[in-house]
C-alpha cells in the first residue's frame, strides 16, 4: 500500500502543478479576450488565431482542471444521501463511484478520442479560418485530460481505500462542503 501511496503522491503533485498552470491560463485568456475587443471595437481590427487562442486555452482550462477539480475534492456531487453519511459512508461511496462511473468512462472517452486526434494530426489539420491555427494540437487535450482524471481518480481511490484501511493519509481532502446556493 506504501508503494501505492507513492504513486498517488506523484499524482497528486502533477495535478497540482497542472492546476496552477490552468489558474494562469484563465488570467491569460481574460487578457487575451479583453485584448482582442478592444482591438477589434477601438482598431476595427481582427484576429482569427487570436480568437482561437482563448478557444484553446479555454479547452485546456476545462480538460485539465477538471482532475485539479478532482485532486481537491471540488466537483458537484449529485448524490442525495452523501450528505446524511458519516465520513465512513461517504468514503465509500466515493470508491464505488469511481470504481463503476468515473475511471470506466474516463478511460472509453480517452480512447475514443484517440483517433479523433490521430486522423487531424496524421492530415496536419488546420483550422479553416483565415489565419487559423494548427487543430491537432488542441485534440490532444481530450485524451490527456481524460486520462489525467482518470490518473486523478486512481489516486483518490489509492488515499481512500488506504484510509479506511487505517493508514493515515495526509493528502486526502474527503471534506466536502454542501453548495450554498
Amino acid at each position: 500500500m506504501r508503494v501505492l501511496l507513492k504513486f498517488s503522491a506523484v499524482i497528486d503533485a502533477i495535478n497540482e502543478k497542472i492546476g496552477v498552470v490552468c489558474n494562469w491560463l484563465v488570467l491569460l485568456s481574460c487578457l487575451v479576450s479583453g485584448g482582442n475587443a478592444m482591438v477589434r471595437y477601438a482598431y476595427d481590427q481582427s484576429s482569427n488565431a487570436w480568437l482561437e487562442v482563448q478557444w484553446y486555452m479555454f479547452a485546456v482550462i476545462v480538460m485539465f482542471g477538471a482532475s485539479y477539480t478532482l485532486k481537491r475534492n471540488e466537483h458537484v456531487r449529485v448524490d442525495l444521501f452523501y450528505m446524511t453519511l458519516g465520513r465512513r459512508g461517504q468514503l465509500w461511496i466515493d470508491i464505488l463511484g469511481t470504481l463503476v462511473f468515473l475511471l470506466p468512462t474516463c478511460l472509453i472517452l480517452a480512447w475514443l478520442s484517440w483517433p479523433f486526434f490521430m486522423q487531424s494530426y496524421a492530415v496536419s489539420e488546420h483550422s479553416s479560418n483565415a489565419g487559423g491555427l494548427v487543430r491537432w494540437p488542441i485534440k490532444l487535450v481530450l485524451p490527456v485530460g481524460f486520462l489525467l482524471v482518470a490518473l486523478q481518480g486512481f489516486s483518490e481511490l489509492i488515499k481512500r481505500v488506504a484510509f479506511l484501511n487505517g493508514i493515515p493519509v495526509e493528502s486526502l481532502e474527503a471534506h466536502y462542503e454542501r453548495p450554498t446556493q
